[in-house]
């Protein structure tokens, strides 16, 4: 599976130094709009660029520019896929909708986003009939972790890490109470539910383990944390 990323996401992953879990989960290919680099990078996360510019230099990270969308005969494609998702979307939405734009245009299977917000990009993904997989981080750590490369420790540490960086104040156990809801108990589309079927099946994943396993790991950690506090006030 390859992503096109949104601002936000880059900006989250790389501000907690965990950028290389976008490589190994994307393992086809990473990739983004020009000007999400040249504008929206350069205005929100100039103290990633550094970094970002050298995964783009070796090549971990492909960027598409109008010139490269011309010399592959879909710059009218992309154009036009901007103008509709921007009558979807707030003015503010426009680094997710070149992400969304661009996967639609060259077939990326998922787009990686942190937005979202009732009627945002990640939201109207999962309703709208779009051939495009949605992910946040916490959707790619859950994923990470059932796939067996870290097991809940260390998944719940990298969740407080961007978390922090982020500072969006997510729950993982929230997070991944929905993900459960997307893929098995509740799912928005019937094709991501037999995607992850088919991912459990292949990787022979014992999913009620891992997630007893992982929401054990969450409600220790929770515990630590309340205990820090009151020792903080006593």
């Amino acid at each position: 599976m390859r992503a096109s990323l949104d601002t936000n996401v880059i900006i989250h992953f790389y501000r907690a130094g965990l950028e290389n879990i976008l490589f190994d989960i994307f393992e086809d290919g990473v990739f983004l709009y020009e000007q999400i680099r040249k504008v929206e990078l350069a205005h929100h996360g100039q103290d990633i660029l550094q970094r970002v510019d050298a995964d783009i230099l070796s090549g971990r990270i492909e960027v598409y520019t109008d010139d490269k969308l011309k010399n592959l005969s879909v710059f009218r494609i992309f154009e036009n896929n901007v103008n509709e998702n921007r009558q979807l979307y707030g003015a503010g939405d426009l680094g997710e909708v070149y992400a969304i734009s661009l996967a639609q245009t060259i077939g990326g299977y998922a787009v990686v986003t942190d937005d979202i917000k009732q009627g945002g990009p990640y939201m109207s993904l999962l309703q709208l009939d779009y051939d495009i997989m949605p992910f946040t981080f916490c959707d790619i750590l859950i994923l990470r972790y059932l796939s067996g490369r870290v097991d809940e420790m260390e998944t719940v540490s990298d969740f407080g890490m961007i978390n922090e960086a982020s500072g969006l104040n997510w729950s993982l156990k929230s997070h991944v109470s929905r993900f459960i809801k997307r893929f098995w108990s509740d799912p928005y589309k019937e094709e991501e539910k037999q995607w992850m079927q088919n991912l459990v099946r292949n990787q022979n994943i014992r999913v009620r383990s891992k997630f007893n396993a992982l929401n054990s790991q969450i409600q220790d950690m929770q515990l630590a944390e309340r205990k820090c506090a009151m020792r903080k006030c006593g």
